[in-house]
Protein backbone atom coordinates (compact mmCIF):
# COMPACT_ATOMS: atom_id res chain seq x y z
CA UNK A 1 0.00 0.00 0.00
CA UNK A 2 1.30 3.55 -1.23
CA UNK A 3 0.37 6.35 0.95
CA UNK A 4 0.83 10.09 0.19
CA UNK A 5 -0.31 13.40 1.60
CA UNK A 6 -1.42 16.27 0.14
CA UNK A 7 -1.64 19.72 2.16
CA UNK A 8 -5.26 20.92 2.75
CA UNK A 9 -4.76 23.93 0.66
CA UNK A 10 -4.38 21.69 -2.42
CA UNK A 11 -7.89 20.30 -1.82
CA UNK A 12 -10.47 22.69 -3.61
CA UNK A 13 -13.22 20.57 -1.76
CA UNK A 14 -12.61 22.02 1.57
CA UNK A 15 -14.67 25.17 2.81
CA UNK A 16 -11.90 28.29 3.17
CA UNK A 17 -12.46 28.24 7.12
CA UNK A 18 -11.50 23.93 7.44
CA UNK A 19 -8.49 24.69 5.25
CA UNK A 20 -7.91 27.53 7.65
CA UNK A 21 -8.36 25.94 11.11
CA UNK A 22 -6.39 22.97 9.96
CA UNK A 23 -3.35 24.83 8.73
CA UNK A 24 -3.39 27.25 12.11
CA UNK A 25 -4.45 30.59 10.32
CA UNK A 26 -3.24 33.44 12.64
CA UNK A 27 -6.84 34.81 11.44
CA UNK A 28 -8.82 32.48 14.13
CA UNK A 29 -6.19 32.32 17.01
CA UNK A 30 -8.65 34.25 19.20
CA UNK A 31 -11.13 31.97 19.03
CA UNK A 32 -9.31 28.38 20.23
CA UNK A 33 -7.03 27.53 23.46
CA UNK A 34 -4.37 25.44 22.30
CA UNK A 35 -2.12 24.64 19.52
CA UNK A 36 -2.30 21.59 17.62
CA UNK A 37 0.68 20.00 18.77
CA UNK A 38 1.57 17.34 20.89
CA UNK A 39 3.86 19.43 23.36
CA UNK A 40 0.49 21.49 24.72
CA UNK A 41 -1.22 18.37 26.13
CA UNK A 42 0.75 19.04 29.67
CA UNK A 43 -1.18 22.50 29.59
CA UNK A 44 -4.26 20.98 28.68
CA UNK A 45 -4.06 18.54 31.36
CA UNK A 46 -3.26 21.07 34.24
CA UNK A 47 -6.03 23.07 33.05
CA UNK A 48 -8.57 20.31 32.48
CA UNK A 49 -7.67 19.34 36.71
CA UNK A 50 -9.04 22.56 37.49
CA UNK A 51 -12.97 21.27 36.43
CA UNK A 52 -14.88 19.20 38.79
CA UNK A 53 -15.46 15.86 37.02
CA UNK A 54 -17.64 13.44 38.64
CA UNK A 55 -15.55 10.44 37.88
CA UNK A 56 -17.12 7.79 39.90
CA UNK A 57 -20.77 9.01 38.15
CA UNK A 58 -19.21 8.70 34.70
CA UNK A 59 -17.62 5.40 35.51
CA UNK A 60 -21.00 3.83 36.76
CA UNK A 61 -23.00 5.03 33.78
CA UNK A 62 -20.16 3.24 31.73
CA UNK A 63 -20.58 0.38 33.35
CA UNK A 64 -24.24 0.00 33.20
CA UNK A 65 -23.81 0.87 29.83
CA UNK A 66 -21.94 -2.09 28.90
CA UNK A 67 -24.06 -4.05 30.74
CA UNK A 68 -25.10 -7.11 27.82
CA UNK A 69 -22.19 -6.01 25.89
CA UNK A 70 -20.10 -8.55 24.49
CA UNK A 71 -16.73 -6.00 24.72
CA UNK A 72 -13.02 -6.70 25.83
CA UNK A 73 -11.10 -6.52 28.35
CA UNK A 74 -9.12 -3.67 27.62
CA UNK A 75 -12.71 -1.54 27.31
CA UNK A 76 -13.52 -2.36 30.57
CA UNK A 77 -10.29 -1.66 31.74
CA UNK A 78 -10.24 1.94 30.36
CA UNK A 79 -13.96 2.56 31.80
CA UNK A 80 -12.40 1.89 34.84
CA UNK A 81 -9.20 3.62 34.51
CA UNK A 82 -11.45 6.93 33.93
CA UNK A 83 -11.60 7.05 38.20
CA UNK A 84 -8.39 7.63 38.42
CA UNK A 85 -6.96 11.03 38.52
CA UNK A 86 -4.55 10.62 36.40
CA UNK A 87 -6.90 9.43 33.34
CA UNK A 88 -7.95 11.66 30.60
CA UNK A 89 -9.87 11.23 27.58
CA UNK A 90 -9.67 12.38 23.64
CA UNK A 91 -13.40 12.17 22.31
CA UNK A 92 -15.12 12.65 19.06
CA UNK A 93 -18.88 12.16 18.21
CA UNK A 94 -20.93 11.63 15.11
CA UNK A 95 -25.28 10.34 14.82
CA UNK A 96 -25.75 7.32 14.56
CA UNK A 97 -25.80 6.70 11.00
CA UNK A 98 -27.15 3.56 8.95
CA UNK A 99 -24.58 0.68 9.08
CA UNK A 100 -22.20 4.04 10.52
CA UNK A 101 -23.21 5.98 7.37
CA UNK A 102 -20.00 7.90 5.60
CA UNK A 103 -16.42 6.78 5.50
CA UNK A 104 -15.45 9.68 7.71
CA UNK A 105 -17.60 8.13 10.53
CA UNK A 106 -14.82 5.21 10.83
CA UNK A 107 -11.90 7.67 9.96
CA UNK A 108 -13.19 10.16 12.93
CA UNK A 109 -13.25 7.10 15.20
CA UNK A 110 -9.55 5.53 14.40
CA UNK A 111 -7.87 9.12 14.46
CA UNK A 112 -9.22 9.50 18.04
CA UNK A 113 -7.47 5.84 18.94
CA UNK A 114 -4.53 6.69 17.24
CA UNK A 115 -4.52 10.08 19.10
CA UNK A 116 -5.10 8.20 22.84
CA UNK A 117 -2.27 6.06 22.05
CA UNK A 118 -0.06 8.80 20.76
CA UNK A 119 -0.19 10.66 23.93
CA UNK A 120 -0.12 7.45 26.23
CA UNK A 121 3.34 6.66 24.84
CA UNK A 122 4.74 10.15 25.29
CA UNK A 123 3.12 11.22 28.39
CA UNK A 124 3.47 7.30 30.71
CA UNK A 125 2.66 9.34 33.85
CA UNK A 126 -0.89 9.95 32.30
CA UNK A 127 -3.87 7.29 31.11
CA UNK A 128 -5.73 8.33 27.84
CA UNK A 129 -9.13 6.51 27.24
CA UNK A 130 -10.07 7.00 23.26
CA UNK A 131 -14.29 7.98 23.74
CA UNK A 132 -16.97 7.98 20.75
CA UNK A 133 -20.11 9.72 21.53
CA UNK A 134 -23.15 8.44 19.99
CA UNK A 135 -25.55 10.92 19.04
CA UNK A 136 -28.64 9.33 19.88
CA UNK A 137 -30.88 12.34 21.14
CA UNK A 138 -30.87 13.74 17.40
CA UNK A 139 -33.75 13.99 15.38
CA UNK A 140 -32.61 14.90 12.26
CA UNK A 141 -33.45 11.37 10.54
CA UNK A 142 -33.42 12.45 6.94
CA UNK A 143 -29.73 12.71 7.92
CA UNK A 144 -29.04 9.13 9.24
CA UNK A 145 -31.72 6.83 7.35
CA UNK A 146 -29.24 6.37 4.14
CA UNK A 147 -25.92 5.01 3.26
CA UNK A 148 -24.26 4.50 -0.42
CA UNK A 149 -22.75 0.95 -0.75
CA UNK A 150 -21.56 -0.09 -4.33
CA UNK A 151 -22.87 2.84 -6.29
CA UNK A 152 -26.73 2.15 -4.44
CA UNK A 153 -28.12 3.79 -2.13
CA UNK A 154 -29.60 2.22 0.91
CA UNK A 155 -32.20 4.24 2.84
CA UNK A 156 -34.58 3.25 6.05
CA UNK A 157 -38.32 4.29 5.93
CA UNK A 158 -40.02 4.76 9.54
CA UNK A 159 -43.16 6.53 10.62
CA UNK A 160 -41.36 7.46 13.85
CA UNK A 161 -40.76 10.53 15.59
CA UNK A 162 -38.26 12.30 17.75
CA UNK A 163 -34.90 11.10 18.73
CA UNK A 164 -33.17 8.52 16.45
CA UNK A 165 -31.66 6.56 18.80
CA UNK A 166 -34.90 5.66 20.33
CA UNK A 167 -36.14 4.30 17.18
CA UNK A 168 -37.34 0.94 16.77
CA UNK A 169 -35.00 -1.47 15.34
CA UNK A 170 -37.57 -3.73 13.67
CA UNK A 171 -38.41 -1.21 10.86
CA UNK A 172 -35.01 -1.82 9.75
CA UNK A 173 -35.86 -5.64 8.48
CA UNK A 174 -36.36 -4.48 4.89
CA UNK A 175 -33.14 -2.45 4.96
CA UNK A 176 -31.19 -5.37 6.48
CA UNK A 177 -32.57 -7.62 3.56
CA UNK A 178 -31.54 -5.15 0.80
CA UNK A 179 -28.02 -5.00 2.43
CA UNK A 180 -27.52 -8.78 2.45
CA UNK A 181 -28.29 -9.15 -1.57
CA UNK A 182 -26.26 -5.87 -2.26
CA UNK A 183 -23.13 -7.69 -0.47
CA UNK A 184 -23.84 -10.99 -2.15
CA UNK A 185 -23.36 -14.73 -0.94
CA UNK A 186 -19.37 -14.70 -0.54
CA UNK A 187 -17.63 -15.63 2.50
CA UNK A 188 -17.08 -12.89 3.27
CA UNK A 189 -19.91 -11.29 2.39
CA UNK A 190 -21.61 -13.37 4.65
CA UNK A 191 -19.17 -12.64 7.59
CA UNK A 192 -19.70 -8.44 7.34
CA UNK A 193 -23.58 -8.98 6.87
CA UNK A 194 -23.65 -11.16 10.30
CA UNK A 195 -21.63 -8.30 11.68
CA UNK A 196 -23.97 -5.83 10.95
CA UNK A 197 -27.53 -8.14 11.21
CA UNK A 198 -26.55 -8.96 15.10
CA UNK A 199 -25.94 -5.25 16.24
CA UNK A 200 -29.05 -4.42 14.61
CA UNK A 201 -31.28 -7.28 15.37
CA UNK A 202 -29.99 -7.95 19.05
CA UNK A 203 -31.36 -4.48 20.59
CA UNK A 204 -35.35 -3.20 20.41
CA UNK A 205 -33.70 0.20 20.46
CA UNK A 206 -31.60 1.90 16.98
CA UNK A 207 -28.85 3.77 19.76
CA UNK A 208 -28.36 0.51 21.33
CA UNK A 209 -27.55 -1.56 18.27
CA UNK A 210 -25.40 1.68 17.39
CA UNK A 211 -23.70 1.14 20.10
CA UNK A 212 -22.95 -2.37 19.42
CA UNK A 213 -22.00 -1.86 16.32
CA UNK A 214 -18.93 0.50 16.83
CA UNK A 215 -17.88 -1.35 20.20
CA UNK A 216 -17.90 -4.65 17.80
CA UNK A 217 -15.49 -3.02 15.09
CA UNK A 218 -12.97 -1.14 17.77
CA UNK A 219 -13.52 -3.18 20.97
CA UNK A 220 -9.79 -4.55 20.43
CA UNK A 221 -8.43 -1.08 20.36
CA UNK A 222 -10.08 -0.42 23.59
CA UNK A 223 -12.55 2.31 22.40
CA UNK A 224 -15.25 3.60 24.42
CA UNK A 225 -18.67 3.96 23.81
CA UNK A 226 -20.93 6.66 25.62
CA UNK A 227 -24.50 7.45 25.32
CA UNK A 228 -25.49 10.74 26.41
CA UNK A 229 -29.23 9.92 26.91
CA UNK A 230 -27.85 8.21 30.33
CA UNK A 231 -30.36 9.78 33.09
CA UNK A 232 -27.01 9.18 35.47
CA UNK A 233 -24.96 11.75 32.64
CA UNK A 234 -27.83 13.81 32.44
CA UNK A 235 -27.93 14.33 36.35
CA UNK A 236 -24.15 16.05 36.22
CA UNK A 237 -25.80 18.23 33.63
CA UNK A 238 -28.51 20.10 36.04
CA UNK A 239 -26.63 23.32 37.24
CA UNK A 240 -26.03 23.92 33.02
CA UNK A 241 -29.32 22.87 32.62
CA UNK A 242 -30.95 25.82 34.16
CA UNK A 243 -28.73 28.36 33.59
CA UNK A 244 -28.87 28.04 30.45
CA UNK A 245 -32.84 28.09 30.46
CA UNK A 246 -33.06 30.65 33.02
CA UNK A 247 -30.46 32.86 32.29
CA UNK A 248 -29.77 32.49 28.60
CA UNK A 249 -26.20 33.56 28.09
CA UNK A 250 -25.09 31.73 25.08
CA UNK A 251 -27.22 33.29 22.48
CA UNK A 252 -25.33 36.79 23.05
CA UNK A 253 -21.65 35.16 23.61
CA UNK A 254 -21.73 32.94 20.30
CA UNK A 255 -23.49 35.77 18.92
CA UNK A 256 -20.63 37.78 19.63
CA UNK A 257 -18.10 35.27 18.82
CA UNK A 258 -20.05 35.02 15.22
CA UNK A 259 -20.12 38.72 14.77
CA UNK A 260 -16.03 38.94 15.54
CA UNK A 261 -15.44 35.37 12.92
CA UNK A 262 -17.48 37.63 10.37
CA UNK A 263 -14.57 40.32 10.69
CA UNK A 264 -12.01 38.07 10.41
CA UNK A 265 -13.63 36.84 6.86
CA UNK A 266 -15.53 33.96 8.29
CA UNK A 267 -19.16 33.32 8.33
CA UNK A 268 -21.07 31.66 11.28
CA UNK A 269 -21.73 28.24 11.87
CA UNK A 270 -24.55 27.45 14.32
CA UNK A 271 -27.92 29.47 15.04
CA UNK A 272 -27.65 30.26 18.67
CA UNK A 273 -31.44 30.69 20.34
CA UNK A 274 -32.40 32.33 23.92
CA UNK A 275 -33.05 28.54 25.01
CA UNK A 276 -30.61 26.08 23.20
CA UNK A 277 -32.38 22.61 24.49
CA UNK A 278 -34.98 20.24 23.62
CA UNK A 279 -37.69 18.50 25.72
CA UNK A 280 -37.13 15.16 24.79
CA UNK A 281 -39.83 12.20 25.29
CA UNK A 282 -41.28 8.75 23.34
CA UNK A 283 -41.68 10.09 20.21
CA UNK A 284 -41.10 13.86 20.93
CA UNK A 285 -37.94 16.19 20.53
CA UNK A 286 -39.32 19.81 20.41
CA UNK A 287 -37.51 23.08 21.64
CA UNK A 288 -38.46 24.58 24.78
CA UNK A 289 -39.53 28.58 24.50
CA UNK A 290 -40.38 31.16 26.69
CA UNK A 291 -43.41 33.05 26.45
CA UNK A 292 -43.79 35.25 29.24
CA UNK A 293 -43.62 34.03 32.97
CA UNK A 294 -44.17 30.60 31.06
CA UNK A 295 -41.71 27.48 29.68
CA UNK A 296 -43.55 25.74 26.79
CA UNK A 297 -42.73 23.27 24.71
CA UNK A 298 -43.34 24.11 20.87
CA UNK A 299 -45.79 21.98 18.89
CA UNK A 300 -47.46 20.72 22.61
CA UNK A 301 -49.48 21.46 25.04
CA UNK A 302 -46.25 21.20 28.17
CA UNK A 303 -46.10 23.97 29.80
CA UNK A 304 -44.87 25.41 32.94
CA UNK A 305 -44.03 28.09 35.60
CA UNK A 306 -40.35 28.54 36.59
CA UNK A 307 -40.96 26.44 39.94
CA UNK A 308 -42.45 23.70 38.30
CA UNK A 309 -39.85 23.61 35.25
CA UNK A 310 -36.95 23.58 37.55
CA UNK A 311 -38.43 20.70 39.38
CA UNK A 312 -38.99 18.94 36.42
CA UNK A 313 -35.32 19.05 35.51
CA UNK A 314 -34.44 17.94 39.27
CA UNK A 315 -36.61 14.92 38.68
CA UNK A 316 -36.00 14.37 34.75
CA UNK A 317 -33.14 15.81 33.73
CA UNK A 318 -32.95 12.81 30.70
CA UNK A 319 -35.87 15.02 29.38
CA UNK A 320 -33.33 18.07 28.91
CA UNK A 321 -31.91 17.13 25.62
CA UNK A 322 -28.94 19.92 24.06
CA UNK A 323 -29.01 21.16 21.04
CA UNK A 324 -26.09 22.15 18.68
CA UNK A 325 -25.16 25.03 20.72
CA UNK A 326 -25.11 23.13 24.36
CA UNK A 327 -23.71 19.92 23.17
CA UNK A 328 -20.46 20.36 24.13
CA UNK A 329 -20.84 22.16 27.12
CA UNK A 330 -22.64 18.93 28.59
CA UNK A 331 -19.93 16.28 26.55
CA UNK A 332 -17.32 18.62 28.49
CA UNK A 333 -18.47 19.02 32.21
CA UNK A 334 -19.13 15.17 31.93
CA UNK A 335 -16.24 13.77 30.78
CA UNK A 336 -12.42 14.46 31.51
CA UNK A 337 -11.61 15.41 28.07
CA UNK A 338 -8.52 16.88 26.70
CA UNK A 339 -9.32 17.22 23.11
CA UNK A 340 -12.33 17.24 20.87
CA UNK A 341 -11.45 15.75 17.00
CA UNK A 342 -13.97 16.69 14.60
CA UNK A 343 -14.36 17.23 11.20
CA UNK A 344 -14.31 21.28 9.30
CA UNK A 345 -17.84 21.82 9.95
CA UNK A 346 -17.77 20.74 13.40
CA UNK A 347 -15.12 22.74 14.18
CA UNK A 348 -16.40 25.25 12.79
CA UNK A 349 -19.07 25.97 15.54
CA UNK A 350 -17.05 24.60 18.47
CA UNK A 351 -14.84 27.82 17.46
CA UNK A 352 -17.66 30.26 18.66
CA UNK A 353 -17.76 28.53 21.86
CA UNK A 354 -14.62 29.76 24.05
CA UNK A 355 -15.91 32.52 25.53
CA UNK A 356 -19.28 30.04 26.13
CA UNK A 357 -17.11 27.64 27.94
CA UNK A 358 -15.29 30.39 30.01
CA UNK A 359 -18.67 31.42 31.47
CA UNK A 360 -19.67 28.45 32.43
CA UNK A 361 -15.95 27.85 33.72
CA UNK A 362 -15.48 24.55 31.92
CA UNK A 363 -12.14 24.19 29.80
CA UNK A 364 -12.32 24.78 26.29
CA UNK A 365 -10.71 21.77 24.91
CA UNK A 366 -7.87 21.60 22.31
CA UNK A 367 -9.70 21.27 19.00
CA UNK A 368 -8.13 18.65 15.91
CA UNK A 369 -9.06 18.51 12.18
CA UNK A 370 -10.15 15.03 12.13
CA UNK A 371 -8.20 12.60 9.19
CA UNK A 372 -9.55 13.29 5.81
CA UNK A 373 -8.69 10.28 3.39
CA UNK A 374 -9.40 8.93 -0.03
CA UNK A 375 -8.43 5.29 -1.01
CA UNK A 376 -8.10 4.16 -4.23
CA UNK A 377 -7.94 0.47 -5.01
CA UNK A 378 -5.99 -1.87 -7.33
CA UNK A 379 -7.80 -1.28 -10.52
CA UNK A 380 -8.29 2.68 -9.98
CA UNK A 381 -4.63 2.80 -9.49
CA UNK A 382 -3.74 0.96 -12.75
CA UNK A 383 -5.98 3.47 -14.55
CA UNK A 384 -4.36 5.99 -13.54
CA UNK A 385 -0.64 4.88 -14.02
CA UNK A 386 -2.16 4.41 -17.63
CA UNK A 387 -3.63 7.81 -17.86
CA UNK A 388 -0.38 9.08 -16.42
CA UNK A 389 -2.22 10.39 -13.20
CA UNK A 390 -1.03 11.59 -9.87
CA UNK A 391 -2.77 11.28 -6.49
CA UNK A 392 -2.92 14.82 -6.66
CA UNK A 393 -4.05 15.26 -10.30
CA UNK A 394 -7.00 13.42 -9.19
CA UNK A 395 -8.15 15.97 -6.79
CA UNK A 396 -8.77 18.46 -10.02
CA UNK A 397 -12.24 19.46 -11.32
CA UNK A 398 -13.50 17.11 -13.56
CA UNK A 399 -13.30 19.71 -16.75
CA UNK A 400 -9.96 21.13 -16.44
CA UNK A 401 -8.17 17.96 -15.65
CA UNK A 402 -9.34 16.83 -19.08
CA UNK A 403 -8.75 19.75 -20.47
CA UNK A 404 -4.85 19.87 -19.15
CA UNK A 405 -4.87 16.14 -20.15
CA UNK A 406 -5.45 16.69 -23.98
CA UNK A 407 -3.22 20.10 -23.78
CA UNK A 408 -0.30 17.39 -22.38
CA UNK A 409 -1.09 14.75 -24.81
CA UNK A 410 -2.01 16.50 -28.21
CA UNK A 411 1.00 16.90 -30.84
CA UNK A 412 -0.83 20.29 -31.58
CA UNK A 413 -1.06 23.34 -29.82
CA UNK A 414 -4.38 24.44 -28.94
CA UNK A 415 -4.29 27.02 -26.17
CA UNK A 416 -4.36 30.53 -27.89
CA UNK A 417 -3.59 32.77 -25.34
CA UNK A 418 -0.63 33.53 -26.61
CA UNK A 419 -2.66 34.78 -29.75
CA UNK A 420 -5.84 36.19 -28.17
CA UNK A 421 -2.94 38.70 -25.78
CA UNK A 422 -1.74 39.96 -29.03
CA UNK A 423 -5.15 40.50 -30.35
CA UNK A 424 -5.84 42.34 -27.12
CA UNK A 425 -2.90 44.79 -27.64
CA UNK A 426 -4.02 45.33 -31.29
CA UNK A 427 -7.57 46.77 -30.61
CA UNK A 428 -6.15 49.02 -27.84
CA UNK A 429 -3.50 50.34 -29.85
CA UNK A 430 -6.44 51.01 -32.69
CA UNK A 431 -9.22 52.54 -29.98
CA UNK A 432 -6.20 54.78 -28.63
CA UNK A 433 -5.47 55.63 -32.31
CA UNK A 434 -8.63 56.33 -32.99
CA UNK A 435 -9.73 57.94 -29.28
CA UNK A 436 -7.09 60.77 -30.87
CA UNK A 437 -8.87 61.04 -34.11
CA UNK A 438 -12.83 61.36 -32.53
CA UNK A 439 -13.01 60.18 -28.58
CA UNK A 440 -16.73 58.58 -29.49
CA UNK A 441 -14.67 55.74 -31.35
CA UNK A 442 -12.67 54.22 -29.20
CA UNK A 443 -15.39 52.40 -27.23
CA UNK A 444 -16.59 51.11 -31.04
CA UNK A 445 -12.91 50.01 -31.47
CA UNK A 446 -12.62 48.58 -28.36
CA UNK A 447 -16.35 46.49 -29.29
CA UNK A 448 -14.45 45.18 -32.45
CA UNK A 449 -11.67 43.79 -30.43
CA UNK A 450 -14.39 42.41 -28.13
CA UNK A 451 -15.86 40.79 -30.80
CA UNK A 452 -12.71 39.51 -32.69
CA UNK A 453 -11.38 37.90 -29.04
CA UNK A 454 -14.54 36.27 -28.52
CA UNK A 455 -14.50 34.72 -31.98
CA UNK A 456 -10.96 33.52 -30.93
CA UNK A 457 -12.00 31.74 -27.94
CA UNK A 458 -14.51 29.82 -29.87
CA UNK A 459 -12.25 28.72 -32.27
CA UNK A 460 -10.00 27.49 -29.47
CA UNK A 461 -13.51 25.37 -28.23
CA UNK A 462 -13.50 23.78 -31.12
CA UNK A 463 -9.52 23.25 -31.72
CA UNK A 464 -10.04 21.79 -28.12
CA UNK A 465 -12.91 19.75 -28.98
CA UNK A 466 -11.38 18.48 -31.90
CA UNK A 467 -8.45 17.13 -29.58
CA UNK A 468 -10.91 15.60 -27.13
CA UNK A 469 -12.29 13.68 -30.06
CA UNK A 470 -9.28 11.82 -31.21
CA UNK A 471 -8.45 11.31 -26.96
CA UNK A 472 -12.20 10.20 -26.29
CA UNK A 473 -11.30 6.74 -25.11
CA UNK A 474 -8.70 8.10 -22.69
CA UNK A 475 -11.45 11.14 -21.45
CA UNK A 476 -14.20 8.46 -20.47
CA UNK A 477 -11.46 6.85 -18.74
CA UNK A 478 -11.02 10.30 -16.83
CA UNK A 479 -14.70 10.62 -15.91
CA UNK A 480 -15.14 7.42 -14.76
CA UNK A 481 -12.28 7.27 -12.71
CA UNK A 482 -13.54 10.43 -11.51
CA UNK A 483 -17.08 9.08 -10.82
CA UNK A 484 -15.92 6.25 -9.11
CA UNK A 485 -13.70 8.22 -6.40
CA UNK A 486 -15.74 10.98 -6.25
CA UNK A 487 -19.39 9.98 -6.47
CA UNK A 488 -21.60 12.61 -7.11
CA UNK A 489 -18.26 14.80 -7.67
CA UNK A 490 -18.02 15.19 -3.84
CA UNK A 491 -15.60 13.57 -1.52
CA UNK A 492 -15.53 9.69 -1.23
CA UNK A 493 -15.11 9.88 2.79
CA UNK A 494 -19.06 11.70 2.48
CA UNK A 495 -20.45 9.32 0.34
CA UNK A 496 -19.30 5.59 0.57
CA UNK A 497 -19.27 3.51 3.28
CA UNK A 498 -16.57 1.19 5.23
CA UNK A 499 -18.77 -1.70 3.94
CA UNK A 500 -17.26 -1.10 0.12
CA UNK A 501 -13.87 -1.54 1.60
CA UNK A 502 -14.03 -3.96 4.66
CA UNK A 503 -15.99 -6.64 2.46
CA UNK A 504 -12.95 -6.41 0.44
CA UNK A 505 -9.71 -5.56 2.35
CA UNK A 506 -11.53 -7.19 5.96
CA UNK A 507 -10.13 -6.47 8.95
CA UNK A 508 -6.82 -5.03 7.21
CA UNK A 509 -8.69 -2.11 5.69
CA UNK A 510 -9.16 -0.60 9.65
CA UNK A 511 -5.36 -1.97 9.83
CA UNK A 512 -4.02 0.46 7.10
CA UNK A 513 -6.27 3.14 8.57
CA UNK A 514 -4.56 2.93 11.79
CA UNK A 515 -1.17 2.87 10.37
CA UNK A 516 -1.21 5.59 8.64
CA UNK A 517 -3.68 8.51 10.36
CA UNK A 518 -2.47 10.73 12.19
CA UNK A 519 -4.79 13.40 13.51
CA UNK A 520 -1.64 15.54 14.87
CA UNK A 521 -0.79 15.59 11.29
CA UNK A 522 -2.38 18.04 8.92
CA UNK A 523 -2.96 16.63 4.83
CA UNK A 524 -5.31 14.80 3.16
CA UNK A 525 -4.07 11.14 3.01
CA UNK A 526 -4.50 8.79 0.16
CA UNK A 527 -3.99 5.47 -0.11
CA UNK A 528 -3.06 4.06 -3.19
CA UNK A 529 -2.83 -0.03 -3.63
CA UNK A 530 -0.44 -0.92 -5.73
Amino acid sequence: MEVQKIPFREIPHLSTKDIAYATQDEKLKPFYQYTVHRESFPQVIADKKEDPINRKALVDALQKQYEGLETTDLVQANIRKLGDDNTFTVTTAHQPGLFTGPLYYIFKIISTINLAEQLGNTYPDYQFVPIFISGAEDHDFEEVNHTRLFGKDITWENDESGGVGFMKTKSLTPVLAELKGILGDSDDAQRAYALVEEAYTSHERYGRATHHLVNQLFKDHGLVVVSMDDPALKRLFIPYIKQEIFTQPSQKLINEAQEALEAAGFGEQAHAREINFFYLQDQLRSRIVQEGDHFTVLDTDIKWTRDQLEKEIDDHPERFSPNVVMRPIYQECVLPNLAYIGGGGELSYWLERKKQFAHFGLNFPMLIRRNSALWVDRGACKRMDKLGLTAKDIFEETESLIKRFVRDETEHEVDLGPEKGKLHQLFQAVAEKAAAIDPTLKKKALAEGAKQLKSLENLEGRLMKAEKQRHETAINQIRSLKDKLFPGNGLQERQENFLNFYLRYGNEFFETLKEHLNPLEEGFVVFLDR
